[in-house]
């Protein structure tokens, strides 16, 4: 059974810097797809960013990019979304989300299969 288990959320002032962290068990495919989305109040779900752990390419939305960054650690099937100069606007629930058997970084919530339990961002002063 696949889970993904986030952490790192919370509430922190604008300008501030969260780090989310997911951490994925239960699949055995070699390579997979791995990424953050969002969802805000009244708003559809969201790709935020993704990456392969193909080959390591990425996504990102444009409404992060260069404030937020994507990693992966392979050995522990982790991947991280460093937050950098959070707005106001970037609060919502975010959510760790999985495609297993696929080498891309298309970060459509669509095509994800498995889901975490999401981790709440609020960005307030």
């Amino acid at each position: 059974q696949v889970q993904l288990v986030e952490s790192g959320g919370g509430l922190v002032q604008p300008g501030g810097s969260l780090r989310l962290s997911c951490a994925a068990s239960g699949f055995t495919s070699d390579y997979y797809a791995i990424g953050w989305f969002r969802q805000a109040p009244g708003k559809e779900r969201e790709g935020v960013s993704c990456i392969s752990s193909y080959d390591g390419s990425t996504y990102y939305a444009d409404f992060v990019k260069g404030r937020f960054t994507i990693s992966r650690d392979n050995a522990k099937n982790t991947v991280y979304l460093q937050m950098n100069s959070l707005e106001p606007e970037d609060t919502a629930v975010y959510y760790c989300a999985i495609r297993p058997n696929y080498g891309g970084s298309y970060c459509s919530p669509g095509i994800y299969h498995y889901w975490g339990q999401g981790t709440q961002v609020t960005v307030s002063s």
